[in-house]
This record gives C-alpha cells, sequence and structure tokens, in this order.
C-alpha cells in the first residue's frame, strides 16, 4: 500500500452529514490527514467558518477540516488512498463516478451506507478497489456545522471486508483508521454481515418513520413491535434465500440459535438497548422531516425485489414499501395512526400462513 510513510495516507469523507462528519471529526482530531466533500452549501460554509462541532453523550468536540463542495473536486491534484462514502444508498453510483477520477490506482472506497451498495461501488470503481462496510451509530443533524452523535466511540460499531479476497489482508490498515471511532470488525464475509445488518434496517427504518415516532416509541406502540419484527423476518429469509450466512454483528456473540427469526429478535433487541435513546429518530424519519427522500427501495424493497426472485412473497416489506412511496408522494401522511393498515396487514399475512 503506496500511503506517504510519514504523513499516513490521505482520506476524504465523501458525505459529511450525521454520520460522516462525526467520525470524520475523529479522524481530525486524531491528526489524520482528512478532506471533508459535502453537497449542502451552508454546511461546507459553516465548516470552514466555525469547524465541525460533534455533540456526543459525555461531550462535545470540535475540529477543524478542510471541507470542499462537490463542484470542487474537480481542483483536486492529489488523489485519495481512503475515500469514506456516506452518502444515501440510491447517491452511490454517481458519488463514485464523482471522486473515482481522484482515487488512488491501490485506492480504496469504503461505504459506510445502508444497503447492499458494495456492488454499487466495486460497478464504477473495480471490485479491488471496494471495500464493503456496516456502521452501527446513532446520530441526527439539522443544522450546518453541527451534529449530534448519540453513541461514543465506546458504543459505535463497524464490520470491514473486501470484495476482492486478494485485497483482503489490506483492510485492516484501513480498519486502523476507523478504530478512531469505534469498534471495528474485520471480516471474510461482508456481503452476509451488511446482509444482516439490511435485515435490522428493514425492520426499523421505514415502519417506525411511516408511524412518525422516534425508534423506541414505535416499538413500544401497541402491535408495532410484532411489524417490525416480521419485516425483518422477511428480510432474514430473503437474505438466506440470496445465499447469504447468518452471522453476529454489532459486537454481538457468535450465533447460537438455529432459528432465523430468532436472531432477527436477538439483532433487534441489541439495536433498541445499546444504540438508540429515547429520542432517537431513524435516519429515515429524518429525511422525510427535510422533505428529502428515504431509502426505501434500498432497504425494504430490496427485500421484496430479492424474494421475488425466489418466487416468494414479502407482503409485509411490500405494504411498507407501498405506504412509503405514499407518504414521499404526499398521497398519506407519516402518522401514528398508519400502524392500523401495517397491522392489518401483518393479521392477513398470518392467516395465509
Amino acid at each position: 500500500m503506496a500511503w506517504n510513510s510519514e504523513r499516513g495516507p490521505r482520506i476524504a469523507f465523501l458525505g459529511t452529514g450525521a454520520q460522516g462528519a462525526s467520525i470524520g471529526a475523529d479522524f481530525a482530531l486524531a491528526g489524520l490527514d482528512v478532506t471533508f466533500i459535502e453537497q449542502w452549501p451552508d454546511h461546507v460554509n459553516a465548516i470552514r467558518e466555525n469547524g465541525i462541532t460533534v455533540n456526543l453523550p459525555s461531550r462535545t468536540i470540535n475540529a477543524r477540516v478542510p471541507a470542499l463542495h462537490l463542484c470542487q473536486v474537480a481542483e483536486i491534484r492529489e488523489p485519495f488512498d481512503v475515500v469514506f462514502l456516506v452518502v444515501k444508498a440510491y447517491d452511490t453510483k454517481w458519488a463514485c463516478q464523482l471522486i473515482e477520477p481522484v482515487l488512488a490506482e491501490d485506492g480504496f472506497v469504503v461505504g459506510l451506507q445502508n444497503g447492499m451498495t458494495h456492488e454499487d461501488i466495486a460497478s464504477v470503481v473495480g471490485r479491488e478497489r471496494t471495500i464493503g462496510a456496516v456502521i452501527e451509530i446513532a446520530s441526527n443533524m439539522f443544522t450546518p456545522g453541527v451534529t449530534n452523535r448519540q453513541n461514543d466511540p465506546e458504543t459505535s460499531w463497524f464490520a470491514m471486508g473486501a470484495l476482492d479476497p486478494a485485497v483482503q489482508h489490506r483492510v485492516e490498515a484501513v480498519a486502523d483508521l476507523l478504530r478512531h471511532s469505534g469498534t471495528v470488525e474485520v471480516t471474510d464475509d461482508i456481503r452476509s454481515a451488511k446482509w444482516m445488518k439490511l435485515v435490522v434496517n428493514a425492520a426499523e427504518l421505514i415502519p417506525s418513520a411511516i408511524v412518525d415516532l422516534p425508534l423506541a416509541d414505535a416499538a413500544r406502540a401497541p402491535g408495532m413491535l410484532d411489524v417490525m419484527r416480521v419485516a425483518g423476518y422477511e428480510a432474514m429469509h430473503a437474505a438466506l434465500a440470496d445465499g447469504a450466512t447468518i452471522v453476529p454483528i454489532i459486537g454481538m456473540p457468535p450465533v447460537t440459535t438455529n432459528d432465523p427469526d430468532r436472531y432477527v429478535d436477538q439483532i433487534f433487541e441489541e439495536v433498541l438497548k445499546t444504540f438508540s435513546q429515547a429520542d432517537t429518530l431513524t435516519t429515515s424519519l429524518q429525511d422525510w422531516r427535510k422533505g428529502r427522500k428515504a431509502e426505501i427501495q434500498e432497504v425494504n424493497g430490496f427485500v421484496v425485489e430479492t424474494l421475488r426472485r425466489f418466487g416468494r412473497p414479502a407482503p409485509l416489506n411490500a405494504r411498507v414499501v407501498e405506504m412509503a412511496l405514499d407518504i414521499e408522494a404526499g398521497r398519506l401522511a407519516a402518522h401514528p395512526s398508519n400502524a392500523a393498515p401495517l397491522i392489518e396487514t401483518l393479521r392477513e399475512t398470518r392467516a395465509t400462513i
């Protein structure tokens, strides 16, 4: 790996919203050579003027970081050794096309994202330059230059793995960079690890956003915990049909159950216990409250399409997708009353089993 032996790797964070900015701040305070690349002009200006401020549960930190707007990528002359991609799953391909000309020949793009984005990254930069990753941090951002991260590094968790086995031995050096921001596990089966994260995302992200509640409140609402779990069960069945293996994520112990649905319950319980607070809004609900679209097709829609390929239905995830698209189209408002049709779909699903 041709990193500068004295300076270390040249690093970029492409996408510096709530997650990317908080992790990038840890890198900057550790003395790493890091650059932010961002599409929100007010955010870029705020970072340039005041640095990036991260409110953590135990403290507030501030870091000075060079910040570029997307339009300035064309001005970059020295390539990056590692690019952490922290954009929405649906923005993956164009973001990779933007950054590929300034990625070192032996550099990596690390997809710190929801969804199965590793294949989209590889389709642009090549499998030998792609590292898949899983991220488990709760955070939010509503003010330019300020992110609120609800997990200190001690309770932040990541997994990483190369798509090309020939470069897997290089992943540990990249993992060491990310360890400035949390626990990092290196895996030879990142595809399965990403499927396991998609399983829990299918259960929590859009379902809680549809009822317009923080994650913990959504899980406590009458009937919603069962809805969320069954969305996760369908996602697990899709993962297994697609050839994934049940593997432990988010710091959980090795799998000891042969019941895939029970393991979904365990993952979901761990997320609620360790990785969310009383006021934690999922990224999907944050997106809607900002007037942006959420990762609907990339998570719940991916479950529906995967099971469809194997001739199997995913009725609850299909209902979630339908209602979420109606919300984004303005035909439906996110509201706690939306629990009723989700619960009815669950009843209908169970009646046909």
